[in-house]
């Protein structure tokens, strides 16, 4: 666990410590998102300055920590106005994320047919997240494009992946509804 970490900070790592793998992973990510509501919501999570800067190039994910015993992570995310993923998925893991500044649009989607790449989504909602919301995504309901929704501010997040989020696949559209599926390797940035 990083040393630099506010007490609110290390109050959700322990208690990510204790919720992972108790119980199902629907009652593990629920927990979680009800500690980052609380604590996010009174503003107890302070993170480095070095974990929240904006890289004017693309949203940047940082590590912030990354349990030994079971290999959870918690990655902060920074997004400049304007800036979002691709559509992804998670490869098949659970997350947990919330808005720690800013605003962010969670775009969701259905996947509704495959034909080896090439996949066919039905686009579901639109979820405008605030600061202290919180959303968990359980595959295969894992889909979605994430957006800054300021256009003038930039946003941070935090996520709690049930591994290392080392790999997704990106969907690349080819029209209205088929996407080509693509693996990507992500990586950390300083």
């Amino acid at each position: 666990m990083r040393g630099d970490l506010s007490a609110g900070t290390r109050t959700l790592i322990d208690t990510i410590d204790a919720a992972v793998g108790v119980g199902s992973v629907s009652e593990t990510t629920t927990r979680i998102a009800t500690v980052l509501q609380e604590l996010v919501g009174r503003e107890e999570i302070r993170l480095p300055e070095s974990l929240t800067r904006i890289n004017a190039e693309s949203y940047a994910r940082r590590l912030l920590h990354r349990c030994p015993r079971t290999g959870y992570t918690v990655v902060v995310m920074t997004w400049g106005p304007g800036q979002q993923t691709p559509m992804h998925d998670h490869g098949g893991m659970w997350c947990v994320e919330c808005v720690v500044v800013g605003e962010l649009d969670i775009i969701q989607y259905d996947l509704v047919e495959e034909q080896g790449d090439r996949c066919r989504f039905e686009r579901r909602d639109v979820v405008r997240a605030r600061v202290g919301d919180a959303g968990c995504l359980i595959p295969p309901f894992e889909y979605h494009v994430l957006r800054n929704a300021l256009d003038d501010r930039p946003s941070v997040t935090l996520h709690v992946y049930a591994g290392e989020m080392d790999q997704c696949n990106l969907y690349r559209p080819d029209d209205e509804q088929w996407w080509t599926r693509t693996t990507q390797d992500l990586e950390y940035q300083d």
